[in-house]
């Protein structure tokens, strides 16, 4: 081949190969874009949640700044009640605790309130022809808000004293035909009748032995409850009151309590001395002691050292320890 036509074929070839390089880069020009690879889909999701948990927060911490801002972030106050201890007495009459209950500055009457309640059906223990709450009202120390009414108080009296009576043995009362309404009255009158804890029973004796006998209990204190002197000396005209709570002209028990007995009396009211008295009167210098006795001569002797023991007091009760 000669050098002409080895240089023609060279440049030939040299065109064609420009020429694909050229169609090449045509085809390249009109290619698509390539688009990004996407992430995989679990990816895809961690994304979302972290994204709404973002949201989340955000709008927690809103809410607690607009209320930190509408709020007081310390909490309110306590309310504080204010309260009275209103304590009744062993012994005390609804009429004396009627003016306890003013005196405490309690609502309302408490005469009317004690009359009858809805907490306490006084048939129930015995006590149907009862004109009142008279002996259920137990006496106790009990925490009332301040200007509360009378009506609270009895209430609180009356569930004190059916969670009292429970717990009392009735057996022995019942067993000579007493009710616990008969058992209530017993201990109003031992109530008043007996100071120290010992003679609490051997009063109920006395008066369970003169109940068998037919006898007049003669008690002084149910005398004091029918003409409403419970400190001056009675007169003679008082203890001969027409009364049926007069148990030195009636005999048997009184139509009712004559106070609110405590929870010693009722259970010695409820369960007395096996003892044979009959008679007792205060014996001198002894501590408010009662000197018991089972025959009337017996009786009528302590009776005059009672009588000589209170002259030389001055006509007082000789009733004071020592003398």
């Amino acid at each position: 081949m000669s050098d002409e036509h080895a240089a023609a074929e060279r440049e030939r070839r040299r065109r064609e190969r420009e020429a694909k390089r050229a169609e090449r880069g045509g085809e390249d020009a009109e290619s698509p874009v390539r688009q990004p690879t996407p992430p995989p889909a679990g990816r895809r999701r961690l994304g979302i949640a972290l994204g709404l948990a973002m949201i989340a927060l955000g709008v927690g911490a809103i809410a607690a700044l607009a209320y930190r801002h509408f709020h007081n972030e310390s909490p309110p106050p306590p309310v504080v009640v204010h309260t009275i201890d209103v304590t009744i007495p062993e012994g005390y009459s609804r009429a004396q605790t009627a003016e306890l209950a003013r005196g405490e500055g309690l609502r309302g009457s408490y005469e009317k309130a004690s009359v009858e309640s809805p907490y306490l059906d006084p048939a129930r223990y015995g006590g149907k022809e009862a004109k009142d709450l008279e002996g259920f009202l137990f006496p106790d120390t009990f925490e009332l808000e301040r200007h509360a009414s009378a009506a609270d108080l009895v209430q609180r009296q009356l569930e004190d004293f059916k969670r009292r009576i429970a717990g009392v043995e009735m057996a022995y009362a019942r067993s000579r035909n007493l009710t616990t309404y008969d058992v209530l009255t017993i201990a109003s009158m031992i109530e008043d009748e007996a100071v120290s804890e010992g003679d609490r029973r051997k009063v109920a004796a006395v008066i369970y032995n003169r109940l068998h006998d037919g006898m007049p209990l003669g008690i002084d204190a149910t005398v004091r409850f029918a003409t409403g002197n419970y400190s001056e000396p009675l007169t003679e005209s008082e203890l001969a009151v027409d009364s049926p709570y007069n148990t030195r002209t009636n005999a048997g028990l009184p139509p009712g309590p004559i106070n609110s007995p405590g929870l010693a009396a009722i259970e010695a009211a409820a369960r007395p001395a096996k003892v044979d008295y009959l008679y007792y009167v205060v014996k001198p210098g002894a501590c408010n002691e009662l000197a018991f006795s089972t025959t009337e001569t017996e009786f009528e002797a302590d009776v005059a050292r009672y009588d000589e023991a209170r002259e030389a007091a001055g006509g007082n009760s000789p009733d004071t320890c020592g003398e």
